[in-house]
């Protein structure tokens, strides 16, 4: 069997549910609710409404399409998940299974074609788990590959993660299920560039990632005929991005053992995922310096994150996008204004935050593990340095359904967003059939109501 192929009868199989370990079932209602939260709390970002106007202009009004979260007019459902996957992205604060964003791909694309009568609801969390799957298969083997040569992971993968979902959602075999992920290795792409010149394409990236693996999956179940190599083949995927051959034993081998939902984490603060430990680490040296600023700030992080598009950045600063992905600014921000709020990533040019960054020093140490952060403090004044350093995993970030309430509770009261619409949207997670997805729409047009007021 090809590689297409031997996913597709793993995707297929995700019909017999009860082979579905429970914690992998209470992981995706965790990720749903985590997308819903930070949707709500993004709700006064300018990216959704901006993609709103761009899927308005293209697809027009329609009556029987799904609702434009922002906007509260209905558009086709490709239209609506281009928009609220913006929408979704809008702080930045989406989760991440290793550098690739998949929930901010997978449920506003999901959630538009449930509305629009595109799939039962019954089918929204195994859906949603099917792309996690596929999506962080592939990330997880590849991403060392195709990163630092400026691939961004989210529409790489991502294609392949919202072909295995609308595989699922729209109930296709095994044959149209291999020929829609083909179809999604052959659409799939994306650069990192707009991160290293503070421009905004990436935060439109996921959506059209959404709709070209639905539509992947559409042309499929229309009869294309899609190459069956289109993976590990001399001109696949892998070969193409990754420029490595493809280890197909060792790609598989894992597929249906490994369960690569369990490495999506979540962000507590509105920056870049790599950025993370960095603030957690400057806060604990916050706490040390007790007002007063160093000389000098060594970081040391290593080197795949470092590399990143605007991880290097020192300004100046002239738009959120930049500021969220410089670990120079992240830190010299939360030195001196403790935990970040989105608000704060937007002031970019206070004295203070541009002093500190111009005494901070970048350090690649491949000694240093992913996810972890060692900060230098130096003076003037012979006073012996502070160091703060902190090794974080996977684990560290992988919140449980308590931690992320907390999280979700957090965000959007920083924003003003109603307890009431958290609790909400917890339970369309814990049942959608019963909850119906109208109670999910409602919460966002609560915030539309609230904002004409």
């Amino acid at each position: 069997m090809t590689v297409t192929q031997t996913l597709a009868a793993f995707i297929v199989g995700l019909k017999q549910t009860d082979r579905i370990p429970a914690e992998v079932m209470e992981k995706a209602r965790v990720s749903l609710l985590n997308g819903y939260g930070i949707g709500l709390a993004s709700f006064d970002t300018p990216y959704g409404p901006i993609a709103a106007r761009a899927a308005l202009a293209i697809d027009g009004e329609q009556a029987h399409g799904a609702t434009l979260l922002v906007d509260g007019r209905k558009t086709s459902f490709l239209g609506a998940a281009l928009a609220n996957s913006a929408l979704f992205h809008g702080r930045a604060q989406e989760d991440a299974s290793g550098a690739a964003h998949l929930g901010a791909i997978l449920i506003p694309l999901l959630t538009a074609a449930a509305e629009a009568g595109h799939m039962p609801l019954d089918r929204l969390l195994v859906s949603l788990i099917a792309g996690y799957e596929i999506g962080g298969l592939f990330e997880s083997t590849y991403a060392s590959h195709t990163t630092p040569v400026g691939l961004r992971a989210s529409p790489l993968y991502g294609s392949l993660a919202a072909a295995a979902a609308a595989a699922y959602a729209l109930n296709l075999d095994e044959t149209q299920t291999a020929a829609a992920l083909a179809n999604a290795a052959s659409f799939a792409g994306g650069i990192l560039q707009s991160f290293a010149d503070g421009t905004d394409e990436w935060r439109y990236q996921l959506g059209i990632t959404g709709r070209n693996g639905w539509i992947a999956a559409e042309l499929a179940k229309a009869g294309s005929v899609s190459a069956p190599h289109a993976i590990e083949g001399k001109s696949g995927f892998v070969r193409a991005y990754a420029r490595t051959d493809c280890d197909v034993d060792a790609l598989l081998k894992q597929v249906g053992k490994t369960w690569y939902i369990h490495r999506v984490v979540f962000k507590p603060y509105p920056v870049c995922a790599f950025n993370q430990t960095p603030v957690n680490t400057a806060l604990r040296l916050r706490e040390r310096l007790g007002g007063k600023l160093p000389a000098q700030i060594r970081v040391r992080m290593n080197p795949y994150e470092t590399g990143y598009a605007g991880m290097d950045s020192r300004g100046p600063f002239h738009s959120v996008s930049g500021t969220l992905m410089s670990i120079p600014f992240c830190i010299a921000q939360t030195l001196l204004h403790g935990a970040p709020t989105l608000r704060d990533m937007m002031v970019y040019d206070n004295p203070e935050v541009a002093t500190l960054i111009q005494r901070t020093e970048l350090i690649s140490d491949a000694e240093v593990p992913s996810l972890s952060c060692v900060i230098e403090a130096h003076f003037d004044d012979n006073t012996p340095p502070l160091i703060e350093s902190l090794k974080l995993t996977v684990d560290d970030y992988n919140y449980d359904r308590a931690q992320l309430r907390e999280l979700i509770l957090r965000v959007c009261a920083e924003v003003g967003v109603d307890t009431a619409s958290c609790q909400a949207m917890e339970r369309f997670v814990d049942d959608p059939q019963a909850a119906g997805l109208q109670s999910v729409l409602d919460q966002f047009a609560s915030l539309r109501a609230k904002a004409a007021a």
